[in-house]
């Protein structure tokens, strides 16, 4: 892959799944788009159990793709062993900075070969921002791919700002109050209750500061994202004299899924017998989960409705297990959910594990979407032309489930306020009752006019990626700043 004539890009995406897989497809994109471009791809080891990731990353060792290595970082138990549930996103930062040696050791490597290519920049995730130091002591540029959306970096432009004149006590107690506020990226003003629970506390505003921060170190910004979704976030943008130029590259997809299980089959062969947009599929997320409790008034929900389904179930993790694993399928989910559930809804709904999400949002019987807000989920759920309904449960999703139903009118709320802080759950949790629930499936399966935006902006996306789009525009753009 060598070679003098070519430019070749750095990436680090953060451990996650979503943020993994939407990087590699960056880089896949970047590729396909101009022959002369290489990439290296620095995986870290991440610091919980993840069957999912570990199938993933397993995955690109058995599917090469052609000028895009990957390279696995040693992984390091130690940092991982000072995570702090009390302080997720700064220990989490910690620990990918305690990287930097091992990404310091492979830049000089990739130097030092006879007929190497130019490093023409690094690529990194808002995670990884702290790599940007070892670009530099190398006289790299980097460029970073924001793996949400463009709304959302615009409110965490937008607190930034306000603790320049702030003390952190003061926004974490104004962030607590009722009523609304204005945020440039926003067109209508956002409800207190969308404030991440995640930026209520210091742990997450002074991660928000030091990732904005070293954001305005990076010579562009990558958002996943496409202008025709997002025209009034981007826009506002050019209201922030220090910020480096944002491009909207997005949809990036991975439209192949995870490799599945056996039992994936069954469920597609189901959908084949259902009618064409019946079926609600209820999936949330890598780290979404439940306890029993909520697990009961979802299922006297789905059986009320009589609405056909597919839930996907998940197993939460320990308390104290928080970041050692992920969620993960329940042996026999009969243990958790009401007596004989599963032999009343046999005839009209699938209760499964973990989701090939993306093949199910692309069956034709599949109708509505029931989705923890994930930006990744939101934007295959409009690819593929299939109304949301937001139940939004930790970081930025609260606010993502705002954008969709109130600013832009493409998804039904089930519970935007909902609330669930997945690193260290204190105190209890709010319980949506069945009542709710069915009444948010009933509204999502028959809104037609929501239904008909999401499949004018489905076309869309398509639209954008392919030439003469947006964002094919974007990607040429960078492309040309890599090359040159």
């Amino acid at each position: 892959m060598a070679n003098s004539r070519v430019p070749e890009l750095v990436f680090i995406p953060a451990p996650g799944v979503g943020h993994i897989m939407s990087t590699i497809e960056m880089a896949k994109l970047l590729v396909n788009r101009d022959q002369t471009i290489a990439i290296t791809v620095l995986l870290i080891h991440p610091p919980y159990s993840s069957s999912v990731l570990t199938t993933y990353i397993r995955s690109l060792s058995t599917n090469p793709i052609e000028r895009i290595r990957f390279i696995k970082l040693p992984p390091d138990q130690e940092a991982a062993s000072k995570l702090d549930l009390k302080a997720p996103f700064t220990s989490f930062y910690g620990f990918i900075n305690s990287h930097r040696s091992y990404v310091r050791n492979v830049v000089i490597d990739m130097m030092s070969l006879p007929g190497s290519g130019r490093i023409a920049g690094f690529v990194v995730d808002i995670l990884c921002t702290g790599m940007i130091d070892v670009a530099n002591e190398f006289g790299i540029p980097t460029y970073a791919f924001f793996t949400s959306n463009a709304a959302f970096l615009g409110f965490k432009l937008y607190i930034d700002t306000l603790l320049r004149d702030h003390k952190q006590e003061d926004i974490i107690e104004w962030s607590k109050s009722d009523g609304e506020f204005r945020i440039p990226s926003f067109i209508k003003p956002v409800p207190m209750m969308a404030y991440p629970v995640v930026y209520q506390t210091r742990d997450g505003l002074d991660f928000l500061t030091i990732s904005i921060q070293k954001f305005r170190e990076v010579k562009a910004i990558m958002v996943n994202t496409f202008l025709e979704l997002e025209t009034h976030a981007m826009e506002s943008f050019s209201s922030y004299a220090d910020f480096p130029p944002v491009y909207a590259v997005g949809p990036v997809l991975n439209l192949d899924g995870v490799a599945g299980k056996a039992e994936d089959k069954d469920v597609i062969r189901w959908l084949d017998g259902q009618p064409p947009s019946s079926v609600v599929f209820l999936c949330f997320g890598s780290m979404g989960s439940f306890e029993e409790v909520q697990l009961k008034e979802i299922a006297y929900a789905l059986e009320r409705s009589g609405n056909r389904f597919v839930w996907s179930l998940r197993r939460p993790p320990p308390s104290e297990q928080s970041f050692k694993a992920l969620p993960d399928d329940y042996d026999d989910p009969r243990s958790i959910l009401p007596d004989g559930f599963l032999e009343r809804t046999n005839g009209f709904g699938r209760v499964i594990g973990w989701a090939p999400q993306v093949a199910l949002l692309a069956h034709e019987a599949v109708g509505g979407f029931v989705s923890h807000c994930g930006w990744n989920s939101m934007l295959e759920s409009l690819w593929f032309g299939v109304p949301t309904g937001t139940w939004p449960m930790y970081t930025e999703q609260q606010m993502n489930a705002f954008e969709m139903v109130v600013e832009l009118g493409l998804a039904v709320d089930i519970k935007l306020g909902y609330k669930d802080n997945v690193f260290h759950r204190e105190g209890d949790t709010v319980v949506v009752k069945a009542e709710e629930i069915e009444s948010g499936i009933r509204r999502l399966m028959a809104d037609e006019e929501v239904r008909a935006k999401v499949k004018r902006m489905s076309k869309m996306s398509r639209v954008t990626v392919v030439e003469g789009g947006s964002s094919y525009a974007s990607v040429g753009r960078l492309i040309q700043d890599f090359v040159a």
